[in-house]
């Protein structure tokens, strides 16, 4: 649903630039066709750029980068973004083909976060697979709904990943909202199909980015939400690690990815898409993962 659903957005996206290019500027294909590309990468260039004014405005105390290594950071924040939301995602079919379901080890499953699916988890799948795991994916819908009507897709996934595999429990890997849905899904269902549970860059404590994000699940997000509240006086009961980005563009203030009950690590200077491709990343959870706990 999402991938198709953002496939038709670009779309009609791309034809409104390149009718007002040809009707209202008077400019001849090649030109509007140029205005098109331009429109769709100065958009998502301003949309990038919010997610920075917010991590700087709600930034939890962190050393201070210098000007060089932050504009790589957001460059390649800028550039994970583009190829998120404009290759990826509209085009997971060519990147993403079905999960290889095996028995033996544990299997992992990938829970994307906000507005994904499971195509951004195409490279890091790649690389855990070459290591010898076992990876299953999942894709959540209506992206905007509660968490919470979430968890019956994430608990019916569970059980086909264990039923393929012959595992008696999976370990779940979880970038950003994905980590609170999770985390749902153990507070209503219990411990017995987990393993542990590795969170990546989730706003446990909620992001003030939420504020202006659509949806109920962002409304959810936001610091202090009556939701959060309720998920946080459930303790935690599988191994579970944290790993905060303290220099997040889309979860801050950046310490709310502390869970409390659960190892806390922190990530090198990276933004909150790019960590997903990232090699860096893919080898901490190989290490991680090759721990009897987190």
């Amino acid at each position: 649903m999402v991938p198709v659903s953002l496939l038709i957005w670009i779309v009609l996206e791309t034809a409104g630039y390149l009718y007002v290019g040809r009707h209202y500027l008077g400019a001849d294909w090649p030109v509007a066709a140029l205005g098109a590309v331009g429109g769709l990468l100065g958009v998502r260039a301003g949309i990038n750029a919010v997610t920075w004014v917010f991590a700087s405005a709600f930034a939890s105390p962190t050393p201070r980068l210098g000007l060089m290594r932050r504009t790589a950071m957001m460059l390649a924040e800028y550039g994970a973004f583009l190829l998120t939301f404009l290759l990826v995602i509209p085009f997971e079919r060519l990147w993403m083909p079905a999960d290889r379901l095996q028995p033996g080890r544990r299997p992992l499953l990938l829970v994307h976060g906000y507005g994904c699916s499971r195509g951004v988890w195409w490279l890091l799948r790649r690389r855990l697979e070459a290591a010898g795991h076992t990876v299953a994916t999942l894709s959540m819908a209506p992206p905007y709904t509660s968490m919470g009507r979430l968890v019956p897709q994430l608990n019916q996934r569970i059980e086909e990943v264990c039923a393929a595999t012959g595992a008696d429990r999976v370990t779940l890997v979880a970038h950003s909202m994905g980590g609170l849905i999770c985390r749902c899904y153990l507070a209503r269902h219990g411990s017995e199909r987990i393993d542990r549970l590795i969170t990546l860059a989730t706003p446990h404590q909620g992001s003030e980015l939420a504020r202006i994000a659509f949806g109920r699940n962002a409304r959810e997000m936001e610091p202090g939400s009556l939701w959060l509240r309720d998920l946080a006086g459930v303790a935690l009961k599988v191994p579970a690690c944290s790993l905060r980005n303290p220099y997040d563009n889309y979860a801050m203030p950046q310490d709310g990815q502390r869970l409390p009950g659960a190892a806390d690590l922190e990530l090198p200077a990276i933004g909150h898409l790019a960590l997903l491709y990232d090699r860096r990343i893919a080898d901490l959870l190989r290490e991680l993962l090759a721990r009897k706990t987190p």
